[in-house]
């Protein structure tokens, strides 16, 4: 019988792995704090030294919607559109700040031991195990069958 992977591996080990590092890494992620430094006034980045605002992208933005809504099949309306889309998008993640909360160091080991050793596990359960060799059993040095 198969096991997690399609290796001769555990499947047991393999689930019990996944459940441990989802766990792991849901009380990782919600222990982080995200702030943002998006303004509308703020630079989101840099153009040629010239600093761009947030405001600014919309200007794009509502000119390609405008071309987009005169005519649906004007790429250049699409190309504005999406385009600033992803600057402001890109803005946004650039202004972010993680931090993680205060925690007591037994919180952060459990945190740690999940993922990691859920890690370890989900691998180990992935692994082909060695069939155990005895008479009459494949895997035996010179047996042809």
């Amino acid at each position: 019988m198969r096991g997690a992977g399609g290796t001769e591996g555990g499947a047991g080990r393999f689930i019990l792995g996944l459940i441990m590092f989802v766990g792991g890494g849901y009380l990782f992620l919600d222990n982080i704090r995200v702030h943002s430094g998006f303004h509308w006034g703020m630079a989101l980045f840099d153009v040629g030294g010239m600093g761009v605002t947030s405001g600014m992208t919309l200007i794009p933005f509502v000119l390609g919607v405008g071309m987009i809504f005169y005519n649906a099949r004007n790429p250049i309306g699409w190309l504005l559109s999406i385009g600033a889309v992803v600057a402001m998008g890109f803005g946004v993640l650039a202004n972010a700040h993680f931090e993680l909360r205060r925690m007591s160091l037994f919180s952060l080991l459990t945190i740690l031991v999940l993922g990691v050793g859920g890690a370890g596990l989900l691998l180990s359960g992935l692994r082909s195990r060695p069939a155990l060799s005895g008479p009459g059993r494949r895997g035996e040095l010179g047996d042809d069958r």
